[in-house]
C-alpha cells in the first residue's frame, strides 16, 4: 500500500468512527466537513444539524452568520483523538514546509485526495445518510482559508439538484 492509500483508509477510519459516534444523537445533519489548513495537515470533523443550530441561538439572524461556520459548531473538532494514526502518518514524512512549490503543490493536492477518497467511500456505505436523506446533507472536504477548490470538491462530492446543496453554493462556494 502507498503512502496515499494507507493515508485515505487511515482517515476513512478515523471519520467512520467520529460519525458513527456523533450520529448516535440522532439529529438531523445538513453539514458535515473535514477540514484542514493549507498545508494538509492532520484535518479535523465539523457537522452542522438542524438541532444544533436551533440551540446556537433564537436569534435568526445570528444562525444565517454560523449555519456554514465550521469552527462554530459544536461539533467541530468531534472525537480529535481519532486522528491521532493520521497525524503520525502525516508526521512520518518529510516536512511539507521543506518542499520546493512543485513538490509541495503535488503533496497537498494528493493529501487532499485521499480526504476526498475517504468521504466518498463513506458515502457509497451510507454513512451519510443515517439521521437523514444523502441529498439533505452537505459532504465536504475543505481548506482553511476557503479557496476555490473546496467548491470543485464540493461538485464532486454532492447530488448537483440537492436543495441544501444548492444553498451551500449559493451562500458560502468560493468561486
Amino acid at each position: 500500500m502507498n503512502f496515499s492509500e494507507e493515508l485515505a483508509q487511515e482517515l476513512y477510519n478515523a471519520v467512520k468512527t467520529i460519525l458513527t459516534d456523533l450520529f448516535r444523537n440522532k439529529e438531523h445533519y445538513y453539514y458535515i466537513t473535514l477540514i484542514s489548513d493549507g498545508g494538509a495537515h492532520t484535518p479535523c470533523i465539523s457537522a452542522w444539524s438542524y438541532e444544533a443550530l436551533c440551540r446556537s441561538s433564537n436569534d435568526k439572524e445570528e444562525q444565517e452568520k454560523i449555519k456554514w461556520s465550521y469552527v462554530d459548531s459544536p461539533y467541530c473538532c468531534w472525537k480529535q483523538e481519532e486522528f491521532n494514526k493520521v497525524e503520525a502518518l502525516l508526521l512520518s514524512q518529510k516536512n511539507i514546509w521543506d518542499l520546493d512549490s512543485k513538490a509541495f503543490e503535488t503533496e497537498v493536492n494528493s493529501r487532499f485526495e485521499a480526504m476526498e477518497a475517504a468521504m466518498k467511500r463513506l458515502d457509497q456505505e451510507g454513512i451519510f445518510q443515517l439521521n437523514q436523506e444523502r441529498d439533505e446533507v452537505v459532504v465536504l472536504v475543505e481548506v482553511m482559508p476557503p479557496d476555490y477548490t473546496n467548491t470543485e470538491r464540493a461538485y464532486r462530492m454532492n447530488y448537483a439538484n440537492s436543495k441544501i446543496y444548492s444553498e451551500w453554493l449559493e451562500e458560502v462556494a468560493e468561486m
